[in-house]
C-alpha cells in the first residue's frame, strides 16, 4: 500500500510541476502567483519536508523567469530571493537530492541579471550549488541548463559569458534532446556571438518541441536570418 500512495504522490507532483512550466510558458502570471500562494501554505503546514519547499522555490524561479522576460527587474529580484530562502530550506533538510541544489543555483542566478551588482554574491552560489547538484546526479540535463543560464547572465569578467554558456546549452541538450528550454537558450546565446543562422534554427525547434512558449516566439522574431 505504502508503495502505491508514493506512486500516487509522485504522480501528483510531476502534474504539479507540468502545469506551473505551463503557466509559465503562457506567461499567466496570475496563475503561477496563485500557485505561489497555495504551495507557501503547504509550506507552512509542513516546515520539515523538503518537497514543500522546493515547489514553492521552483514557482518563484518561474515567476521571477516571467519577470526577467518583461525587463521588470525589481519583480525578478523580489521573486527570486524568495525562492532562495525557500531552497536553501530544501537543502538544509535534504542535501543529498540533486535538484534541490540545482533549484538553488537557478535563484541565485535569476538575481544576477535583476542587479548586476549581486553579481558576485550570486555568482558563488549558483556556481557552487550547480556543481553540487552535478556531483549528485552527472545527468541531469537540468543542472547543465542552469549552468548555462547563469553562465549566459554572469559577465565574463567574472567567469561567465555566451561561449562558456552554449557549452552548458549543447550538454543539457546531448543528455535530453527534447527539452525546448535548452533548445530556446541555445538560441538566444548563438545570437548573442553573432550565429544568427544557427539561432533561428534552434529556436524554431524549441518551438516545435513547445509551441505555446511566448518567450519563444518573441525571441524568434527578434532573430534575424543572417
Amino acid at each position: 500500500m505504502n508503495r502505491i500512495l508514493l506512486g500516487l504522490l509522485a504522480v501528483s507532483l510531476a502534474m504539479a510541476s507540468s502545469d506551473l512550466r505551463s503557466a509559465r510558458d503562457r506567461r499567466d502570471k496570475a496563475a503561477l502567483q496563485a500557485a505561489v500562494a497555495t504551495l507557501a501554505e503547504a509550506a507552512q503546514k509542513s516546515p520539515n519536508e523538503a518537497g514543500a519547499h522546493y515547489r514553492l522555490a521552483q514557482a518563484r524561479s518561474y515567476l521571477a523567469e516571467i519577470a526577467l522576460e518583461q525587463g521588470d527587474k525589481a519583480a525578478a529580484r523580489e521573486a527570486a530571493e524568495a525562492g532562495i530562502q525557500e531552497a536553501e530550506r530544501a537543502v538544509a533538510l535534504d542535501g543529498n537530492t540533486a535538484e534541490n541544489h540545482r533549484i538553488l543555483g537557478t535563484l541565485c542566478g535569476q538575481v544576477i541579471p535583476a542587479n548586476v551588482l549581486l553579481a558576485l554574491r550570486y555568482g558563488r552560489c549558483a556556481s557552487d550549488s550547480i556543481k553540487r547538484a552535478l556531483e549528485l546526479d552527472p545527468k541531469s540535463w537540468e543542472a547543465y541548463l542552469s549552468q548555462g543560464v547563469g553562465n549566459y547572465y554572469l559577465p565574463p569578467s567574472l567567469g561567465g559569458g555566451a561561449e562558456l554558456a552554449i557549452q552548458g546549452f549543447q550538454k543539457a541538450l546531448q543528455l535530453n534532446p527534447k527539452s525546448a528550454d535548452a533548445q530556446l537558450w541555445l538560441g538566444i546565446a548563438l545570437r548573442k556571438v553573432g550565429r544568427n543562422a544557427e539561432a533561428r534554427a534552434a529556436i524554431k525547434r524549441s518551438l516545435e518541441l513547445n509551441p505555446n512558449r511566448v518567450w519563444a516566439k518573441e525571441q524568434l522574431e527578434k532573430t534575424p536570418e543572417k
